[in-house]
């Protein structure tokens, strides 16, 4: 996502804008100065149509899934379609936050947007926050847009019998994209290239996606865990934090991993909040360790 120095009304943003003291006088004003910088970013996005790039790769995800995966009607064609959503859309919702997120930062600087940012009177962490809530802004955008197609198609194919349920996968899947956007700015302040930016960001994706995973069903394969274990193997990776939210809504028995991750019997609630961390932590930290960096 290019980075320059507009503001949000389109040209230069200026000083006067944000209050002086580097967001000092309240919390209201740190409030302010952080959604001045997410709208400059959000527009900034949609200049270079990435809102509309990520709405037609979510629906045709969605009405691909919805358009192979249909042979019947009814609430059970429902949990088909949803659960094939789940499985793959494990691997999609955390690569396409990774690639939004992980040169926020550093590509920034990079352009030397990042040093026009600093200059004004706002602190480091309110402009990562707000570069943050910015792209958050136009990934939210994108799924909503994309999988609401899908609904549509889903509607029209199935019925409206289990949109709720499709409502609360899109809502998930929203909240997981999120979450994976934190991960690629805590990625993209830490890193100092933004090629090494983008290598760590493929890292995260491999190791939550595929070999957490991995490593988990071969230490169930070779050890009888307690439930504890497994919840805490559910807690520790937003990808399965996911996949289980949208799987127990289900009636249709998941397979595989799946059955597996379904016996940690976690509730709804823990699994909402876990979610929730998964979106607070990383942004936290980027804010925290922005201070540190030299630009």
């Amino acid at each position: 996502m290019t980075d320059d120095d507009l503001g949000p009304d389109g040209g230069t943003l200026m000083a006067m804008d944000f209050d002086p003291e580097h967001g000092g006088g309240g919390w209201h004003v740190g409030v302010r100065n952080v959604l001045l910088i997410a709208v400059r970013e959000y527009r900034i996005a949609t200049r270079g149509r990435w809102s509309i790039g990520l709405a037609v790769l979510f629906a045709l995800f969605s009405v691909g899934i919805v358009a192979f995966g249909t042979s019947r009607v009814g609430p059970a064609q429902y949990d088909a379609v949803l659960a094939s959503l789940a499985e793959l859309g494990v691997y999609l919702i955390p690569l396409v936050a990774l690639a939004v997120g992980y040169d926020t930062v550093v590509g920034a600087e990079e352009s030397g947007a990042l040093d026009m940012l600093f200059s004004l009177p706002v602190s480091r962490g309110q402009v990562v926050l707000g570069k943050y809530l910015g792209r958050a802004g136009v990934l939210a955008t994108g799924m909503l847009v994309g999988l609401g197609v899908g609904g549509v198609a889903v509607v029209g194919v199935i019925g409206g019998t289990g949109i709720a349920k499709y409502a609360a996968f899109v809502l998930i899947a929203t909240a997981t994209g999120s979450a994976f956007l934190g991960v690629g700015v805590l990625v993209s302040t830490v890193a100092r290239e933004k090629a090494r930016a983008l290598a760590l960001a493929l890292a995260a994706w491999v190791w939550f996606v595929l070999l957490h995973d991995l490593a988990a069903i071969a230490l169930i394969a070779t050890v009888d865990l307690p439930d504890s274990v497994l919840a805490g193997m559910v807690l520790t990776n937003p990808a399965d934090v996911f996949r289980v939210l949208v799987l127990s809504q289900l009636q249709t028995a998941p397979g595989g991993f799946a059955a597996v991750l379904a016996k940690a019997a976690l509730s709804m609630p823990v699994l909402v909040v876990a979610l929730a961390l998964w979106i607070i932590v990383p942004v936290s930290l980027a804010t925290s360790t922005i201070g540190r960096r030299r630009v």
